[in-house]
């Protein structure tokens, strides 16, 4: 195949996704226009008249903003593309008096430097102007920075030695695509280990929760479920923003279970309780071990393609390089792969929701927390200012999660049967 037409029909499929994802945008925007002023009975029962407003209104926001945010990447990528500045950066890198595998680290780094660029000032407007707007943001303009400088030095010290140990496989193996597959598989293992104990609390301040009632509840909880864990703590989210959340962290014995500050501030113990079962159904229903067995042949199957792709040139002559390398490689599954893959995203997020479903029903069947859950879903809503009317188009290609309306007349119906 020529380089024209490989070019041809990555741009075919690149325009055939931004007007899709641009479709899906403008439907979500029409949804909440046309249904700001007639909320259902169910919706007025969580969100009352006001806040529903204040719902749709903030849905609104950050819809508008990731008009925005499509627009910009995008064209970014096609400026990239089209100028062939993908393949002139990675010459004028490859001038510079260093070795090889450090050329094309810094080459992975500078493309990410540039998209990291473009999405900074949405990201600020996110932050400082929407979330403030709407009475989430506490982040002082401090925090942030500190919080990027944090992150670029994180990912530096991580990703630097993968890269230059994955670049020194491609060139001493005809199999590093499966050397490099193991790699980064270990890789990910050891992150869910060391994330909890090392660098989560580089960002945020993790206290062990006090005795008391709740810490009874949740230890009385866990102990019914069969579920380990290391220890319960107290995260100190509230320093950034508003938002309420729970979440576990870690991997079999080492598995934490974290509770917002915001959320213990204002939900009920019982609440507390249904959030945190609703997590530990994830675990006991086997969901993860389930997305492991398809991440993990999809990162084999990953490697492979990029193993074949290094032996095609016409592929890197289409972007713009003048040959295959292996960073050139990266760089185009990190960054220009998205129109050739972003038809299966609707799968993936269809999955995950039947995986809420589940784990919503394991607390209803499964403990005697339903109806409390049920409360803390609304309240989570509520203080959220969750979308209480998402284009049904739009929900179906993005949502991980269903719509709080979803999820309590499922629950709902299933408590009544």
């Amino acid at each position: 195949m020529q380089p024209e037409t490989i070019l041809t029909i990555f741009l075919s499929l690149f325009f055939l996704e931004l007007l899709w994802q641009q479709l899906l945008l403008w439907l979500n925007l029409r949804r909440a226009v046309a249904s700001r002023s007639s909320p259902s009975a169910l919706a007025l029962d969580i969100w009352g008249f006001r806040d529903y407003q204040r719902a749709v209104d903030y849905s609104r926001s950050k819809t508008y903003l990731a008009v925005v945010s499509s627009l910009a990447s995008s064209s970014i990528l096609l400026v990239l593309v089209l100028s062939g500045w993908l393949g002139s950066l990675e010459a004028w890198v490859s001038n510079l008096a260093a070795g090889p595998i450090f050329r094309g680290i810094l080459y992975v780094y500078l493309i990410a430097l540039i998209f990291a660029l473009v999405s900074l000032p949405i990201t600020i407007y996110a932050q400082f102007v929407i979330e403030a707007r709407f009475g989430f943001n506490r982040m002082t303009w401090k925090l942030f920075i500190l919080d990027g400088l944090k992150g670029l030095l994180v990912s530096a010290i991580l990703m630097t030695p993968l890269l230059w140990v994955l670049f020194l496989l491609i060139r001493a193996s005809s199999l590093w695509w499966l050397w490099g597959f193991i790699l980064f598989t270990a890789f990910q293992l050891v992150m869910l280990v060391l994330y909890p104990k090392v660098i989560a609390p580089l960002f945020n301040k993790f206290t062990p929760l006090e005795e008391g009632p709740l810490r009874e509840r949740v230890l009385s909880l866990a102990k019914q479920l069969g579920f380990k864990t290391r220890g319960i703590y107290l995260m100190d989210g509230s320093k950034r923003s508003r938002h309420s959340n729970a979440y576990f962290s870690g991997l079999g014995r080492a598995k934490r279970i974290v509770l917002f500050d915001t959320l213990v501030q204002t939900f009920e113990e019982d609440e507390i309780a249904g959030v945190l079962a609703h997590e530990i159904g994830h675990q006991k229903l086997g969901h993860i071990p389930k997305r492991l067995a398809l991440s993990v042949p999809a990162s084999l199957l990953g490697f492979w393609i990029i193993s074949l792709l290094l032996k095609y040139s016409p592929l890197f002559e289409a972007f713009g390089f003048s040959g295959a390398s292996p960073q050139a490689a990266l760089v185009l599954v990190m960054f220009v792969s998205g129109p050739f893959t972003f038809y299966l995203k609707p799968l993936f997020s269809w999955w995950s929701r039947r995986h809420e479903y589940q784990a919503d029903r394991f607390v209803q069947t499964r403990t005697r927390y339903g109806r409390a859950f049920r409360s803390a879903l609304k309240q989570l809503g509520k203080d959220n200012l969750s979308n209480p009317v998402p284009h049904p188009l739009f929900s179906f290609y993005h949502y991980s999660h269903p719509t709080i309306l979803e999820r309590i007349r499922v629950l709902e119906k299933q408590s009544a049967s």
